[in-house]
């Protein structure tokens, strides 16, 4: 039987407050390039301000170039993401924990949300595989001072959504952004097919 803070992945369902594990998902009319079409998986909203990553924006940067030591455990495409605009040389890691696994043990893990955990990268990776499904890699954050962020969602910028585990970890050129939306319940899904270049609908 799952513990309460580690539910099973579940339908993704409209969430107004952003928390620990919510998706900001960039409405179709936020145009600025560094956010346009994007998926922020929040890891902190609180009083000094609020913090994500952005989860599909992969570079041409491979983990084995700059975090050897993580790359067998990075998911495909192995390659580092773009988590934002914020201290891009420095790196965040977010893991999917399988399922019924129970992390309070395992050195250099912190639970975000249900199965999602932050990783220590100074950790040892081994005891980490071990319980595990994959791992992705973040050069940079997203982040906004107090207030910003509430006053971006109250002017439509972003849409707040539920995450599942496996969106951290999303396939190989996965539409991300896409796949979050078509998965709500309509009208909200009907805007995944919203053209990415509107002057060639």
């Amino acid at each position: 039987m799952a513990h309460p803070e580690e539910p099973e992945d579940r339908t993704a369902s409209a969430q107004p407050a952003v928390r620990p594990g919510s998706l900001l998902v960039s409405s179709t009319d936020l145009t600025e390039p560094t956010f346009r079409r994007t998926v922020v998986y929040m890891l902190e909203h609180n009083d000094a301000g609020s913090l994500g990553v952005v989860l599909n924006r992969p570079s041409e940067t491979a983990v084995h170039e700059v975090l050897p030591q993580w790359a067998a455990l990075a998911t495909k495409p192995q390659a580092l993401y773009i988590g934002g605009p914020v201290t891009r040389d420095a790196a965040l890691c977010l893991a999917t924990v399988r399922t019924g696994v129970d992390v309070a043990g395992v050195p250099g893990l912190r639970r975000v949300d249900g199965r999602v955990v932050m990783v220590d990268l100074d950790a040892d990776p081994e005891p980490i595989a071990a319980v595990i499904e994959g791992l992705r890699i973040f050069a940079g954050y997203a982040g906004w001072t107090i207030g910003q962020l509430d006053a971006e969602i109250e002017h439509d910028d972003w849409i707040v959504l539920s995450a599942l585990a496996s969106d951290v970890i999303s396939p190989p050129r996965s539409d991300v952004w896409g796949q979050v939306l078509r998965r709500q319940p309509m009208p909200l899904a009907l805007l995944a097919t919203h053209p990415i270049d509107i002057d060639l609908n």
